[in-house]
């Protein structure tokens, strides 16, 4: 989320950032970015290698059209770090896994926009704290290698670091990021994240060691997430007051201001009800109107199989994408978005992303057990815990168990 001193621009109204190559001091809107989250292909963590549209899927390229159309210019791609490089992470990639992941990569950088690469591990490899840097640095020199010359991939180090010693989160942003350079990337932003979860309203007294982190490119973004509910981890639809999205990023501006750095909001949601509508509007128009240090945001999260789940941002009835998209709109970079005149039907696949605090309203669509892609356990789930056949309850992390 946030971000040292990279590089500034001047423009009539202050400092901007500019993306490689080319000046954004004629935005119309103050984000440089703004998008989604595209979630699938780090579902089924607990079946690793797994198997492709049975454990995991990759996003529908026509779906993310449809958000593209919007406005759209930003899509954070999830993908499990042991499917991309198993054994070890010095080991060789898994062809026809990186191969998925350049596709969709690919497709969205086509469009003109920006895709941020995600391995949303929880700073954990095979279930295990990283704690080897060298390790973590060889998984990203062989990562990064392969999107050198796109420049616009951004590398995101890890998908929210959790409950790890503070200075071995420093340390493994630091190798990802030396990493990311030596691999020959040298135009890409890098986003970075903090611990405990990469929150926002805890990134103060938790990340301030964060500062430290340096990249001869000036490049570096902080990456911060911040969701709504009460204990903050985006398991509710329930949002603590109308005033809290705006109350929980104002200590993380202020860290950015005093130490010269930049962010972005990677993940942010809130259920579809008018409390917490007006709480994501607040919080949008306070990040949007420090745009000096806030780059923009993601909404999560979009993705193939997220059925009812609350936040859904798929295209067309997820219950976020009818509930928000509007809403959404009107931050997009530039003159701002339309909502399409057709909406394609999501098909396909090409995506990726790791469930990282996610909870569904799914309920059971038949009487003998949930439908399939319901939600069938996790942390505070009180629905269904059976599936209809032939589907079972496979658990993609802590959060989220889903019937496939």
């Amino acid at each position: 989320m946030r971000f040292p001193c990279l590089f500034a621009v001047t423009s009539i109204t202050g400092l901007a950032l500019a993306a490689p190559g080319q000046s954004i001091s004629k935005r119309a809107t103050p984000f440089l970015w703004f998008g989604a989250n595209e979630a699938g292909a780090e579902f089924g963590s607990g079946n690793i290698p797994g198997l492709l549209n049975k454990d995991y899927i990759w996003p529908s390229t026509s779906a993310i059209q449809t958000l593209r159309d919007g406005g759209m210019n930003l899509f954070r791609v999830a993908f499990s770090m042991e499917r991309l490089i198993p054994d070890t992470m010095t080991s060789k990639p898994d062809a026809t896994y990186l191969a998925d992941l350049k596709s969709t990569v690919d497709f969205i950088t086509s469009t003109g926009a920006y895709a941020v690469i995600d391995p949303h591990n929880f700073g954990r490899y095979y279930g295990n704290v990283i704690t080897s840097t060298s390790d973590f640095a060889a998984f990203w020199k062989t990562l990064a290698t392969e999107f050198a010359s796109n420049d616009k991939v951004i590398f995101d180090t890890n998908n929210e670091y959790h409950t790890m010693d503070q200075t071995l989160v420093l340390d493994l942003n630091q190798a990802a990021i030396d990493a990311i350079r030596a691999a020959g990337a040298k135009s890409q932003y890098i986003f970075v994240e903090g611990n405990s979860w990469s929150g926002a309203w805890t990134w103060t007294t938790v990340n301030d060691n964060m500062k430290a982190l340096t990249d001869p490119e000036d490049l570096i973004v902080y990456e911060m997430h911040q969701y709504l509910d009460s204990d903050g981890s985006g398991t509710s639809e329930t949002c603590v007051s109308s005033t809290i999205g705006q109350e929980r990023v104002v200590a993380a501006t202020k860290w950015l201001k005093d130490n010269g750095k930049k962010a972005f909001l990677g993940e942010f949601a809130g259920g579809a009800n008018s409390v917490c509508k007006t709480a994501v509007t607040g919080m949008l128009d306070y990040l949007s109107a420090n745009s000096d240090v806030w780059l923009g945001a993601a909404w999560w999260s979009a993705g193939p199989w997220w059925g009812d789940y609350m936040y859904s941002l798929e295209s067309p009835s997820g219950t976020g994408y009818t509930y928000y998209m509007s809403l959404l709109q009107s931050y997009v970079p530039g003159s701002g978005g339309s909502t399409p005149t057709s909406i394609p039907t999501t098909t396909g696949a090409t995506a990726t992303a790791t469930t990282t605090k996610a909870t569904t309203t799914t309920t059971a669509a038949s009487t003998t057990g949930a439908a399939h892609y319901a939600q069938c356990g996790g942390s505070s789930w009180t629905g269904s815990t059976t599936c209809a056949s032939p589907y079972t309850c496979q658990k993609q992390n802590d959060f989220y168990s889903q019937c496939l």
